[in-house]
């Protein structure tokens, strides 16, 4: 009987020893950060240094070029990310989607091999997080101001609530994240600690200390602002017959989209940060767009300051306490965002802006400072890694890979995926986006806008778009229809086909869609035929709706 015992206390200590060995893991998030606002990758933003302390993380660790979300809206990639797998498999494909305890498997993985777990900030997933040890999370999207966050108390989810009158919630989430480390965080065990942050979504409420920043900078703007469809971008399913869907096919900066613009919506919602003589009407269209895009992106990166400064404070803490070199720390936004690129607002397109990521891993102990990698990862591989910092084994339900020998070496494994799979569902809802499936290469980005709902229906005009991403990073030049890419097109589609079987996107989910997937995957003439009646269907049923605008809510699911 001694011998069991002593057996059973020497295997708990082994095992709590062990723990204590494996890094601590801060997975931080920030909502709609894109790679154009992270001074480190280098875009016409980073002369305006907007993430100094971000930037550290790149200095001092790894940066990934070529990071994607596979479907770039909040739920599915939060879902994504929590459980390992692509938002058909865990069945998040939009933003009603929740993982209830028991499948936020990342949590559980972590708590298992002896971590202590916590959540903090923007959760977004419906469920209690309860498979988490500690958690404060925003209820849905949360209040930028005077927030509310849900916890653990004695009446049952969600009805726990702690307020922070006067306060944003950058600062809010951080200091709750400061205050489990001084008073719930065990010393005894890693942590795995899961900080989010509702900035920058959108409508970009900054803390109202950063109202004068960047006051008087005229922002640097993309080329394809004014010029946002020149000859040769998109198709038939993002500019229409004869371009009759242009006005119709994504939100805009400027006066583009009659029913959602910036232009429209700024100067109501912040009169304060337009001139007190603002006069529309005495303005031309350019200088209407322009000045909605100042104010756009003025408020965007107050929202990242805003973020960038309370990560200083969160690192001078880890660096006081000895625990920064400890910790595996990874920043990321849930996915990319437009900054007027095309003329485009919000997220969801598969262009480059909106699927890229913002990937930065820092932990001296094993990752080089100042490394730069083009592998391409996804957001279904960032559970993986973090679970193999921790010494623990992919699980078999997890879809992704583990890319830490890549944090590691800087190389790619000689079996490592050479593309990315993207999928949008929410076809036409909220900004008005086709729904699209597609795939990303080093070199080459293949989009198939099928454009349908769940029911398969609200049709959009179908079509195919290739770019070259070497050549024309910034997606100006559709090449699907050029001779000498035709080997390229009908490799990617094959590549495509075997990729979604691959992730097991069957269709079976939504039979009604899949069909109309398959119907035009051919794309021949009669296909095209078709697309321009389905333009011209859609331009009539737009115009009415305009005549007779209703509350739209998002396509319903089978």
């Amino acid at each position: 009987m001694k011998n069991l015992l002593f057996i059973s206390v020497f295997a708990f200590v082994a095992h709590v020893t062990f723990a204590a060995k494996r890094p601590n893991i801060l997975f931080i998030m920030s909502d709609d950060h894109t790679s154009q606002a992270v001074g480190a990758y280098g875009s016409r933003l980073a002369e305006l240094n907007p993430t100094p302390t971000i930037d550290r993380l790149a200095k001092e660790g790894i940066l990934f070029e070529n990071a994607f979300c596979s479907n770039a809206i909040c739920a599915p990639s939060r879902a994504t990310i929590i459980t390992g797998q692509y938002a058909h498999t865990c069945e998040v494909h939009d933003l009603r989607g929740g993982i209830e305890p028991g499948r936020q498997h990342l949590a559980r993985e972590m708590k298992k091999a002896g971590y202590q777990t916590a959540m903090i900030g923007k959760w977004h997933l419906k469920k209690e997080p309860a498979d988490f040890d500690y958690y404060s999370v925003l209820p849905g999207q949360g209040k930028f101001h005077d927030p509310e966050f849900r916890v653990q108390g004695d009446k049952p989810w969600p009805k726990n609530l702690i307020k922070f009158a006067g306060m944003h919630s950058s600062d809010a989430i951080t200091d709750q994240a400061l205050k489990w480390f001084k008073e719930d965080r065990d010393p005894d065990k890693p942590f795995f600690l899961m900080h989010h942050y509702k900035a920058p979504h959108d409508y970009f409420e900054h803390a109202h200390r950063y109202n004068d920043h960047l006051a008087d900078v005229e922002i640097p703007k993309p080329y394809s602002l004014h010029d946002s469809h020149p000859k040769g971008f998109g198709s038939i399913a993002t500019r229409g017959h004869k371009d009759e869907l242009v006005q119709h096919i994504g939100t805009s900066i400027g006066g583009r989209n009659p029913r959602r613009s910036y232009a429209k919506d700024l100067p109501s919602r912040f009169p304060q940060d337009y001139p007190e003589d603002y006069d529309p009407s005495k303005l031309t269209e350019r200088q209407i767009q322009d000045m909605a895009y100042n104010v756009y992106l003025r408020k965007y990166l107050r929202c990242v300051k805003g973020v960038d400064d309370n990560l200083k404070r969160l690192f001078a803490y880890l660096e006081k306490t000895g625990i920064m070199d400890e910790t595996v720390i990874l920043y990321t936004g849930d996915q990319g965002f437009m900054l007027g690129e095309h003329d485009y607002q919000d997220k969801r397109w598969m262009y480059e802006e909106a699927m890229r990521m913002p990937l930065l891993v820092r932990y001296p102990k094993s990752i080089k400072a100042g490394v730069r990698t083009d592998a391409i990862v996804g957001n279904v591989d960032f559970a993986p890694t973090m679970l193999a910092f921790a010494g623990i084994k992919t699980p078999g339900y997890m879809q992704g890979n583990s890319f830490k020998s890549i944090c590691e070496t800087g190389r790619e494994p000689s079996s490592w995926p050479q593309e990315a799979y993207y999928r949008y569902w929410m076809h036409m809802a909220h900004h008005d986006n086709p729904g699209h499936v597609g795939i990303r290469t080093k070199d080459y980005k293949l989009i198939y806008f099928y454009g349908a709902d769940y029911k398969g229906g609200n049709l959009t005009p179908p079509a195919w778009e290739l770019y070259n991403m070497k050549k024309d990073p910034h997606e100006t030049r559709n090449l699907y229809d050029d001779p000498g890419h035709t080997d390229t097109v009908s490799g990617l589609k094959e590549r495509l086909a075997l990729l979604r079987k691959r992730v097991g996107d069957n269709g079976l989910d939504f039979p009604a869609t899949e069909k109309v997937v398959q119907e035009f995957w051919d794309y021949d003439d009669e296909d095209r035929k078709q697309a321009q009646k389905i333009s011209h269907d859609f331009l009539a049923r737009r115009l009415e709706s305009l005549k007779n605008p209703q509350k739209k809510s998002v396509p319903k699911k089978k």
